[in-house]
């Protein structure tokens, strides 16, 4: 269970404006090996955390390079999964370093979608030169990606924008923080995000969850139902918010729990200028 918001306007009016922002929770066993947000040791063009369970090192579920590619995951949710599909992880560092537009990338990962669980992916080219492009695809959904027009999205464990009870109240408090963020200095608004991305008030009834997830879902309906996801060995272990400038100036910081201890927070932050 994971949750993203994002809103994105490539020609911003003010030159104080941003073109991107993002706020985004993964959500995962406390247990699972993973490292925080650095760039790749073999290639420092590419920021992101990585996954180190046995069998999937190297995939990551939120990552952006200095090139301007950008891309995000979330599991889809379903009953039961295919324990021989392969790591969905992977279609993110996949994009993070090749060369293919995010259309493209897209429209080859729809061809081999039927090997994977459920997943939606957020995969984007930022070039003030070219303008930027953001992508979406879900391999429970349409066959074919699409290209997203300027505005406000939200995606969790359904398709995007499929309107779960928790995501519109997030995405309503997301707007409210990004409008309030005009005023405000840079940190102020991280702040504000990771505000937003630390909401544990359930949103219930939620009978939308409680369809797609069935069985799977309903003894902890009451801990999938808000922003930030608590249960007592698996839950909402990073915080991440990306801030994009009309310069191509990246402000990414991140908020991981230490270890399996749900009080206990380490936040950094990397800035960079992009490339394109």
């Amino acid at each position: 269970m994971c949750i993203i918001f994002f809103k994105f306007d490539p020609r911003p009016v003010s030159k104080n404006a941003y073109r991107l922002i993002l706020a985004a929770n993964r959500d995962e066993f406390y247990h699972r090996p993973a490292r925080a947000a650095d760039f790749w040791g073999s290639n420092n063009e590419v920021l992101s955390g990585l996954d180190m369970e046995e069998g999937k090192e190297g995939g990551t579920w939120l990552g952006i390079s200095t090139r301007g590619k950008l891309a995000a995951l979330t599991n889809y949710l379903q009953p039961r999964l295919n324990h021989n599909a392969r790591g969905r992880g992977e279609l993110v560092a996949q994009f993070l370093t090749s060369d293919m537009d995010s259309l493209s990338y897209l429209k080859k990962v729809s061809a081999e979608g039927h090997l994977y669980n459920g997943f939606n992916l957020i995969a984007a080219d930022l070039s003030a030169e070219k303008g930027d492009v953001i992508c979406y695809y879900g391999n429970r959904g349409e066959r074919e990606p699409v290209v997203l027009a300027p505005g406000t999205y939200g995606l969790s464990n359904a398709l995007l924008e499929t309107p779960w009870r928790k995501l519109c109240f997030g995405k309503q408090l997301f707007l409210e923080a990004v409008e309030q963020g005009r005023e405000l200095p840079r940190d102020a608004l991280v702040a504000q995000l990771l505000d937003v991305l630390s909401n544990d008030e359930a949103q219930l009834p939620d009978p939308a969850i409680e369809a797609q997830g069935r069985e799977y879902v309903r003894p902890i309906l009451s801990k999938y139902a808000a922003v930030c996801v608590r249960c007592p060995d698996y839950g909402t272990r990073t915080n991440t918010v990306i801030l994009v400038d009309a310069d191509g100036h990246v402000t990414f910081t991140e908020r991981s729990m230490l270890g399996s201890d749900p009080t206990r927070w380490e936040t950094t932050t990397h800035e960079f200028r992009l490339q394109s």
